[in-house]
């Protein structure tokens, strides 16, 4: 039972500490443009040179 009083407090840190990853990871634009990084890979660049 000491255990989980140890472990719960743990858990619940680290969890919060995904959610304000999450959130300064919306509020700083990574989510913004999804097709474009997929579409991205399939124009031929020019300058590149085989």
């Amino acid at each position: 039972m000491t255990t989980l009083a140890y472990l719960l407090p743990v858990a619940l840190f680290l969890g919060g500490m995904a959610l304000v990853a999450f959130l300064w990871a919306l509020r700083s634009g990574q989510y913004e443009d999804l097709d474009g990084a997929a579409h991205r890979i399939l124009i031929d660049d020019p300058d590149e040179t085989d």
